[in-house]
């Protein structure tokens, strides 16, 4: 498969919207490994948030591309400070573990380093035993801290039990 890594613009916020939703919730997504459909209902995110991380300063939505131009993959970057925050990792559910989100992850890393940053971070829903198994695998460390699910904001979802976050954190120093 060809494949390319670029800068998402928003003429892509709709096919990221369906990209994201259907790889975290509902039926389409227990296709994959990364579903939340078990712990959340409602929606995973919307386009205006979508274009809401693309027009903010020290953000970036990059999309992974296949030899079609469908995008298959895409992840959120937003600078704080020196760390890199990484949110929104998808991959689409017919092609989960095949190293694409292993590639979006070292992009990650490869554009946390152009702009100066010393770490990247994240968070992962305390429930998440695979996911966080995964990011483990690829050195990011739990480090302790933990915050509330935005139960109260039906734009991140509706819980089904109470949640949490665990956040994450990887030097690329």
């Amino acid at each position: 498969m060809n494949k390319k890594i670029l800068k998402a613009s928003v003429a892509d916020a709709s096919e990221l919207n369906s990209l994201v939703n259907s790889a975290y919730r509902g039926e389409s997504s227990k296709i994959g490994w990364t579903t939340e459909a078990d712990l959340l209902g409602g929606i995973r995110i919307d386009e205006d948030r979508i274009v809401e991380f693309m027009q903010k300063n020290d953000s970036m939505v990059l999309k992974y591309i296949d030899h079609s131009n469908k995008i298959i993959g895409c992840v959120h970057l937003e600078k704080h400070g020196y760390k890199l925050y990484l949110g929104l990792l998808t991959v689409t559910p017919e092609l989960q573990g095949k190293g694409i989100g292993k590639e979006m992850l070292v992009e990650a890393e490869v554009q946390a380093r152009a702009v100066n940053c010393s770490a990247v971070y994240l968070s992962v829903i305390s429930d998440r035993r695979e996911l966080i198994d995964w990011y483990l695998k690829f050195g990011y460390k739990n480090t302790g801290v933990k915050k509330p699910f935005p139960s109260d904001d039906p734009r991140f979802g509706i819980p089904k039990k109470p949640l949490e976050f665990n956040l994450f954190e990887k030097s690329i120093l």
